[in-house]
Order: structure tokens, then C-alpha cells, then sequence
């Protein structure tokens, strides 16, 4: 695969558990799915709320148009108003891939 990019999505959750958060993480990440230049999302969430998120893009335009969606938008302002304390955004060129399975 040709060089791509990386979103690395780092959060950690209020204390409280809004309902609805997971109905919209499921929600956007079918939508970043069908989104142009979405190759794949990776994510994890430990018992204390500290999360980490990548989604995988092939070029920085497909990236700006999805932090740009009006749904992702709304889901944006929603996470910043109720479900995190925290969170940090890195956007990383993949230069280089190999992988192990036994």
C-alpha cells in the first residue's frame, strides 16, 4: 500500500455515562465507513475511561472532509459538551507497514 495517513484519537470519558454516547460512536463510525478515502478505524477504552481511536485515510483531503461532515460536526460538539474531559487529535503519515500472525 502507498504511503497513507493515520488519526490517532486519544479521550478520556466524563465520569458520567450519557446514553447516547454509544449509539453515536456507532453511528459515526458507520458514516466515516462510506466516507471517500476511509481505509479502516481501530479502537480501544480502558475501565477508568481513557480511550484511544485510529481511523486510517488516504490522503489529508479525505481526512479534512470528514472532520468537516455535519453529522461529525454535531457529534464533535456533543462529545466536547458531555462525554469527555480530555481529548487529543494527531494526524501521523504511515510510511511504512508490516504486520505478524500466528
Amino acid at each position: 500500500m502507498e504511503t497513507y495517513y493515520a488519526v490517532i484519537f486519544t479521550s478520556q470519558r466524563t465520569e458520567k455515562d450519557e446514553a447516547g454516547y454509544a449509539k453515536m460512536a456507532e453511528a459515526m463510525d458507520s458514516l466515516a465507513q462510506k466516507q471517500p478515502g476511509f481505509i479502516r478505524v481501530e479502537g480501544v477504552r480502558d475501565a477508568e475511561g481513557m480511550g484511544i481511536t485510529v481511523s486510517y485515510w488516504e490522503t489529508l483531503e479525505a481526512i479534512q472532509a470528514w472532520k468537516a461532515n455535519a453529522k461529525h460536526l454535531v457529534a464533535q460538539q456533543f462529545g466536547k459538551e458531555n462525554w469527555y474531559t480530555h481529548y487529543q487529535v494527531e494526524i501521523c503519515q504511515v510510511m511504512k507497514e508490516y504486520s505478524f500472525t500466528k
